[in-house]
């Protein structure tokens, strides 16, 4: 079956028969009104905005705390609460015809509570109204984790790990899915680094200056690349909306074990309809500590600058602004070695932004929002104090995005992105030739909703072309693509819901798995690229539960994808400067799993949280499984919450990893205590978050499977970490 134009003729059909759907009788609107208030304090909160997620209003609350919104439909509504920097809250409220609700909303800075994600669909959209799995990390929450890299921070959340290469490498894995099958992004744009490519290369995004990060899987990562086969990770910035009056934050936080220290600021300034922005921050460790000893090599530095400004009206937006990044790390080394060789790697990046929208158009259309983006990174690896090997990447990109105005029973998105990227290396490790990639892409994204069930439909047409210096192992390539979605998600009682979804997919090969030839210490192998490969599709089929309730939170997750064309890394048996030969080839292979997060309110104050993930992903012709798989994982713990104050232990647990790849180095299972404790003091414009956790207490020996260097290079030992915000509104 040609599953491309079977999804493009049920998209089409579905189309046009719900475009002319009637909406009913006129009902009589009714209203909500309430105060938004920060804890327990019952201090009121100003410039807070509320949205009601189905319908994409929003208002924001004046001096006293106090907001309304009239001239609202019958029916159930996600009704959010958002402040920069603070972690959202979210409901599931109804209103009859004629109603006029009177609804307070308090306001956590810390605890269980429901996540609202921007990024699956381009809108706010809460945990039981998505069609696929989302995981929102606040700010607050990434400080108590280790902030030195995004896999660091985001690694043990359920159905995503960490590859490292160190501490200063570590990138997301989701769902097993690596490199090339999961995009990185900054406010929904490519972050234009190389860390998809090498096991040695980080990203250069600073955690300590963003507002959140959101990690998405299933089809709505149609709407960023077809290289989010795995899954998305959207950092976000904030600066979303225009407000009045002076906002900021600092924060700071030590830690033990490797010596961190680090500290980010930020202002924000608004007036009714401008806005001025600046932050930025640093952090700095030295050589961690595993329970065998000191892993050398393995410090880190990173720091970062942001500025822009923003004119808002009822009718758009324009912004602007420019961030720069800088990391320094190493690269551990085995410190068995008489002599061994030690290298740092020291990646930057400029980066300048235009945002634009328009709101409220006539016509089929309500908004359109525009994002132009251009990326200088470049890298240097530096050996004995010498440049052995320099990578220049530059990119420009687009995305333009159209909100559908709903008709009758249909809402939805479409749009374009595409991007230019010239990409060079030089010196030593000069792996690719000179090469530009120019990409294009057309996407939608359809919603239909009806009282029992809710349908949502997407479609993705790229093209991805690759134009370098033709030799006799390189030559010119052209890729074009469909990948597709159909899901729906069925209410089955107040606070549940259950949805299912069918992706097929398309991923163009990347610029290494074409052109890379030579010797590629990052990924351990002397790697031979194939300029022969083609185009890989997969079909996948995702199935959850989601519950939120006052007492219970869940959400459970079953997948499986059939990949054809499946590139990997194939081991030759030979050897080349001293590391194993491996060529790109192509087979068969399928992924399966589950992720389980669930927490259970014991009593008023106590919670029970786990949750457990687990993959299985091997090639289908020979049943070998494929390298870097995680291991079954699962984590138990309590939260207690009095006040202001909360106390956090939990154990996390992870089986053995023998299902091994072709000379892959099996791992053994491992448990893991951690605790941690916060206090929380509120004043009428301040919000104070102390907090102290120990990590590892146990001094536990252990390995990541998912690490280039597992065989010389334990995790981290014993310690403890010290963190402290201050949030100003």
């Amino acid at each position: 079956m040609n599953h491309g134009r079977y999804l493009t003729l049920v998209l089409a059909v579905m189309f046009f028969l719900t475009i002319s759907w009637t909406t009913g009788a006129a009902q009589s609107n009714g209203s909500i009104r309430g105060t938004v208030t920060l804890e327990d304090k019952n201090l009121p909160l100003h410039n807070v905005v509320i949205i009601i997620t189905q319908l994409r209003r929003s208002t924001l609350t004046d001096d006293q705390g106090k907001f309304e919104l009239t001239e609202v439909p019958p029916g159930t509504y996600s009704i959010v609460a958002r402040m920069d920097r603070v972690p959202d809250f979210v409901r599931q409220i109804e209103i009859k015809a004629g109603e006029n609700i009177e609804y307070d909303i308090q306001m956590k800075l810390t605890g269980i509570r429901e996540q609202v994600n921007i990024s699956a669909t381009g809108n706010e959209q809460a945990g039981l109204e998505s069609f696929q799995g989302v995981t929102g990390v606040d700010f607050t929450t990434l400080l108590e984790k280790d902030t030195s890299s995004l896999g660091e921070a985001l690694e043990r959340y359920p159905g995503i790990s960490k590859r490292s290469f160190g501490p200063g490498s570590a990138r997301p894995v989701i769902r097993g899915f690596d490199g090339d099958r999961v995009l990185i992004a900054q406010d929904g744009v490519r972050s234009g680094s190389l860390s998809y490519s090498s096991g040695d290369h980080g990203e250069p995004i600073n955690l300590l200056s963003i507002e959140r990060v959101e990690v998405v899987r299933g089809p709505a990562t149609l709407l960023f690349g077809s290289n989010a086969i795995g899954g998305l990770v959207n950092a976000v910035s904030g600066h979303e909306k225009a407000h009045e009056g002076l906002r900021g934050y600092f924060s700071g936080l030590g830690s033990s074990t490797n010596n961190l220290g680090g500290s980010s600021a930020g202002i924000e300034y608004g007036t009714k309809r401008w806005m001025l922005w600046g932050n930025g921050g640093g952090q700095k460790s030295g050589d961690y500590s595993s329970p065998n000893g000191k892993v050398v090599n393995s410090a880190i530095k990173a720091w970062d600058l942001t500025g822009g400004t923003g004119f808002y009206s009822d009718k758009g937006f324009i912004s602007g602004s420019y961030t720069f990044n800088r990391n320094v790390y190493g690269v551990p080394v085995d410190f068995r070695e008489e002599d061994p060789e030690v290298a740092e790697l020291n990646p930057r990046r400029h980066n300048f932004r235009i945002n634009g929208g328009i709101n409220h158009l006539t016509g089929p259309f309500d908004h359109i929002h525009l994002t132009l983006d251009y990326t200088d990174y470049k890298h240097q690896e530096v050996v004995g104090g010498e440049v052995e090997t320099q990578f220049f990447n530059k990119t420009l990109s687009y995305r333009t995005m159209v909100e559908q105005k709903k008709v009758g029973r249909l809402s939805g998105s479409f749009g374009v992105s595409g991007f230019r990227r010239d990409f060079k290396n030089e010196g030593a490790e000069t792996l690719a030739p000179p090469t530009v990639q120019n990409s294009f892409a057309a996407f939608t994204l359809q919603n239909i909703d009806f009282e029992k069930a809710a349908f949502q439909f997407g479609a993705r047409l790229e093209h991805n072309g690759f134009d370098t210096i033709s030799t006799e192992r390189n030559r010119n390539r052209s890729f074009t693509g469909f990948s597709g979605s159909a899901g729906i998600r069925v209410p089955v009682w107040r606070g549940g819901a259950i949805s299912a979804n069918y992706t097929h997919s398309y991923r163009a090969p990347s610029l290494d798995e074409l052109y890379n030839f030579g010797p590629h210490p990052g990924n351990l192998t002397f790697e031979i690229g194939n300029t022969n490969l083609k185009r890989e599709a997969g079909d996948g089929l995702d199935l959850s539960f989601r519950q939120s309730s006052e007492h219970f939170k869940a959400e459970v997750n079953f997948f499986y994808y059939n990949m054809s064309n499946f590139v990997f890394l194939a081991p030759t048996g030979e050897q080349e400067d001293g590391l194993p030969v491996a060529e790109y080839k192509q087979g068969d292979s399928r992924y399966f799993g589950t992720e389980v997060d669930l927490n259970i309110g014991l009593f008023k104050s106590l919670w029970l949280n786990t949750g457990l993930d687990y993959v299985n992903a091997e090639l289908k012709s020979t049943s070998t499984p494929l390298p870097r798989i995680p291991p079954l994982r699962a984590r138990v713990g309590l939260e207690y919450i009095y006040k202001a104050f909360r106390f956090n232990p939990e154990l996390v647990m992870a089986r053995d990893q023998s299902r091994t790849f072709a000379n892959e180095t099996a791992t053994p299972g491992y448990g893991l205590v951690n605790i941690l404790g916060s206090y929380t003091l509120s004043q009428q414009h301040a919000a104070h978050i102390f907090s102290v956790s120990g990590f590892n207490l146990g001094n536990k020996l252990y390995f990541n499977h998912l690490s280039f260097i597992k065989d010389i290079a334990p995790e981290i030992g014993r310690g403890v970490r010290f963190t402290y915000t201050v949030r100003f509104f």
